[in-house]
């Protein structure tokens, strides 16, 4: 008879993500794993696999956390230049009130991992390209109402403001002062008039 599992799988995998996050893939021990996450090695192997299975599944986690919160944001009736300063300040929002100065676990993990690892950079790319996709979604309607300029292709202005997200939670890493993310807003807003 199969032992059942003293331990919540999702808790589990949301301390993962935090200490990966927190601590990065090439300085988290398996020791880390096993006193981290609570559980014992055999648990951790026997349920997540090994660390780098486990570190796949942090990421999905993250992604699929953070996604939908883009998307309600995205998804929104407002006007578009309004839908994206809401998204804007959403994510400066998140990244004033880390007190660890994480920044963004999924750009961590293209910085660190990603370029030695095809299915992180996969994982890294294909996540782009749907927050890519969400921003050309409400520039090009934005555009097709009036609300917005056409003075620029609606997909090079995605780009720009994915690009602009990015390096925002870069900076968060080394700066927690509102006006500079404030600042970045402001400016990146600027140029869809």
């Amino acid at each position: 008879m199969a032992r059942t599992k003293d331990f919540d799988e999702n808790e589990v995998l949301n301390k993962a993500v935090d200490l990966f996050w927190l601590k990065g893939y090439n300085a988290t021990s398996m020791q880390d794993l096993v006193d981290g996450l609570g559980i014992s090695r055999s648990s951790l192997y026997d349920t997540f696999g090994d660390k780098h299975t486990l570190f796949i599944k942090a990421l999905e986690t993250y992604q699929s956390n953070n996604a939908g919160s883009i998307c309600g944001i995205t998804g929104s009736d407002q006007p578009a230049k309004q839908v994206i300063k809401q998204l804007l300040e959403y994510i400066a929002g998140g990244l004033l009130c880390d007190q660890a100065n994480k920044g963004c676990f999924l750009v961590n993990a293209e910085v660190e991992v990603a370029p030695h690892d095809e299915q992180v950079s996969r994982m890294i790319c294909q996540n782009d390209q749907q927050v890519e996709d969400a921003f050309y979604k409400v520039i090009k309607k934005g555009q097709e109402k009036g609300e917005l300029t056409n003075a620029q292709d609606a997909r090079a202005l995605a780009r720009f403001i994915f690009n602009t997200v990015k390096g925002m939670r870069v900076t968060a890493k080394s700066t927690k002062d509102k006006a500079v993310f404030d600042d970045i807003i402001n400016t990146t807003l600027s140029v869809l008039d």
